[in-house]
């Protein structure tokens, strides 16, 4: 794959937007990022932006499915590959197929098939979130009661990472020995608290233990209380933990989003999607572990009125934060972007447009939709 030269566009360098820069990939990586001024070599192949924003690719921490699979349902190599394919339109360059509260085995099975998807390079896949069974019956939301289970010493024994990819384990800290914790990053897994009733004090022993993350900021978790901070608290508090959060105008509201934001900052806040099957399809029903869910006006709610998920892309909820905080555009693709590889380790490859990093971009138009998504310097069309 020879040169590409972007031109002419709105390139976030850093944290702000720069017009006066060129970037330029080869084989799949970018290769320079100079002066608008320098013309690029007579050979490189010219990608003219017309003012459009080159941002980098979104990473997504957090999609239960997408293109009408659920990957709960088909945790295959085909399963995931479609799942991508639905989120790349909408910016997301890498993703973390997530599996919702399953069986053990069912856990296996989707550990193997995502490690497959990497060796035979699915363009977008970066890992894999197992979301539960290791969850607080008491927040447990749309996950099933029936597959939540305390998380063992013979398990942590048992289960292992992937090896050649990010492996993040939610679990309900207070369910949870902290050495069990300690136990799982030595491993390699990220561990994030997630379906968490945790006082404060129980949540700071898990990040003391090696736990580095918070799963959908305010969304089944214990609330924030003038004598209890409780996960939301310890959460906003804590300034070296990252926060993944929902935002499409209904899970959380616009106030908590700014007050987030204006605790964690673009560098500690990452946006997620949360994403169920009707992302990228036009399917609005779909069965989750038995249970009914339908989309409406975007909301995915189940027979019991809960909130089941989201039919959010990324390039929508970066708009979303854009529109509903006072975090600037900038801010709000940092915070799909590097800060999700911040998180999941991989910044030194992936979340920003510098030398080195892999040629992941998102090309968004003035209104701030994405016109088209790059992995590795391939467009989809090409």
């Amino acid at each position: 794959m020879g040169e590409t030269a972007y031109i002419n566009g709105k390139v976030l360098a850093g944290k702000r937007f720069r017009d006066d820069l060129t970037v330029i990939t080869e084989d799949g990586r970018i290769k320079r990022v100079q002066s608008a001024s320098r013309e690029p070599d007579t050979h490189a192949r010219v990608v003219d932006l017309a003012g459009d924003y080159l941002v980098p690719g979104f990473i997504d921490t957090q999609v239960n499915g997408g293109g009408g699979v659920l990957f709960n349902d088909q945790p295959t190599v085909e399963g995931i590959r479609t799942i991508a394919e639905a989120h790349r339109p909408f910016g997301t360059t890498g993703l973390l197929p997530t599996l919702i509260s399953d069986e053990l085995d069912v856990i296996r099975q989707a550990l193997a098939a995502v490690e497959e998807a990497i060796d035979r390079r699915v363009p977008g896949v970066l890992g894999i979130h197992i979301e539960g069974p290791f969850l607080n019956q008491e927040r447990r939301g749309v996950h099933a009661p029936g597959k939540l289970r305390p998380l063992t010493r013979e398990i942590v024994d048992g289960l292992s990472p992937l090896p050649n990819g990010c492996t993040v384990l939610t679990i309900a800290p207070e369910t949870v020995e902290p050495e069990l914790i300690s136990e799982l990053t030595r491993k390699g897994f990220i561990v994030s608290c997630g379906h968490s009733n945790a006082n404060q004090m129980q949540v700071k022993e898990a990040l003391e233990h090696g736990m580095r993350g918070f799963t959908h900021l305010f969304n089944a978790m214990s609330q924030l209380t003038a004598r209890e901070p409780g996960v939301v608290g310890q959460a906003l508090a804590d300034p070296d933990s990252w926060c993944g959060i929902i935002v499409d105008g209904h899970h959380v509201s616009p106030v908590s989003l700014d007050i987030a934001w204006c605790c964690e900052g673009a560098d500690r806040l990452m946006l997620v999607t949360d994403a169920m099957p009707p992302v990228g399809s036009p399917r609005k029903e779909f069965i989750l572990l038995g249970n009914r869910v339908t989309t409406q006006d975007g909301v995915c709610l189940d027979q019991n009125g809960t909130l089941a998920g989201t039919a959010l892309d990324m390039a929508s909820a970066v708009r979303n934060m854009a529109r509903l905080t006072r975090c600037t555009f900038a801010d709000a693709c940092i915070m799909a972007s590097s800060t999700p590889a911040a998180f999941l380790g991989v910044a030194d490859q992936r979340g920003s447009i510098r030398a080195g990093q892999h040629a992941d971009f998102v090309i968004l138009d003035h209104d701030y939709q994405a016109r088209s998504t790059i992995i590795g310097g391939q467009a989809e069309q090409e």
